[in-house]
């Protein structure tokens, strides 16, 4: 049975795994910080770990990044898009109206995940400009802390998963600013992993860093890929932290790292003096094709 390292119980992490692997059975290790989720992985304690990358509404989680970029050496296997459905979970009786309606003024405080708040701030600004607005750790943590402080008029953005666990109520579902609301999901572990899911695209990530006295390297860089008619899906510059004003840039090319073209494409890069780190070649599947197949 694969073990699995990944975020607190009731997170979009938790639900998002499930989903990946559908009936097949995993031992799940739940981890309250996402530098332990990275670490399980890369002391052997776990298989795989599950990391968020990107998101719709608030784009990279750079924190993320960083981990998989500077704090481990391990590679992608797996990537996969699941929906972010974060719902307003609390204590109706503490709220409901003498209608039988839900009376946001009763709301003193909303804590969540600081990506999730960000994900739900028309709903919070429209229903309880009043509320304290307080970040933890995950949507699971904040869940729990309203399980642990009865009327104090206390609610949490999270999951529905989250909700069942420490049965409370949702008081408000779906209340992301945005409907396509998605997160990508990475799974990094020493092995390939084969999912019984058909339709995966090959998608290879890269890191590529510019030699410092070569003007127009980038551009350079680009044409290797297009005149080979290799598709960028993703290009992003971070700092190498090794001083300032030095950058790396992330690149997602779709196309197998086997495949015929991308290795000459990263020979013809590293003739130009950069330096290529390859951080994965892996399939990556849709939530489209997820949700028709599992």
């Amino acid at each position: 049975m694969k073990r699995i390292a990944l975020l607190p119980e009731g997170t979009v992490s938790h639900e998002a795994v499930l989903h990946l692997f559908g009936e097949e059975p995993v031992e799940l290790h739940h981890f309250k910080q996402i530098s332990d989720v990275f670490l399980a992985t890369e002391k052997g304690q776990t298989d795989y770990s599950v990391i968020p990358m990107e998101n719709t509404i608030e784009g990279s989680v750079s924190l993320h990044m960083d981990w998989l970029v500077h704090e481990v050496d391990v590679p992608m296997q797996v990537e996969w898009v699941y929906p972010s459905i974060q719902n307003l979970i609390g204590r109706r009786s503490e709220l409901v109206s003498a209608a039988g309606e839900n009376d946001y003024s009763q709301v003193s405080r909303v804590l969540s995940h600081p990506v999730a708040m960000a994900q739900c701030m028309k709903f919070l600004k429209t229903h309880m400009p009043h509320a304290e607005l307080e970040n933890v750790g995950s949507t699971a943590e904040a869940i729990e802390l309203v399980k642990h402080n009865p009327g104090e008029g206390w609610t949490a953005i999270g999951t529905s998963l989250g909700a069942r666990q420490h049965a409370l109520d949702i008081l408000a579902s779906r209340v992301t600013d945005h409907d396509n609301n998605y997160t990508r999901f990475v799974l990094i572990g020493p092995k390939p992993l084969q999912i019984p899911v058909q339709g995966a695209q090959d998608k290879t990530s890269i890191l590529v860093t510019l030699p410092e006295d070569f003007p127009g390297a980038l551009h350079q860089v680009l044409s290797a890929f297009a005149w080979r008619k290799l598709n960028l899906s993703r290009i992003e510059s971070r700092p190498t932290k090794k001083r300032l004003g030095s950058y790396y840039f992330y690149m997602d090319v779709l196309a197998a790292l086997d495949a015929v073209l991308l290795p000459s494409a990263i020979e013809e890069i590293e003739a130009l003096g950069c330096q290529v780190r390859v951080l994965g070649s892996y399939p990556s599947y849709s939530s489209k094709v997820l949700n028709s197949e599992v």
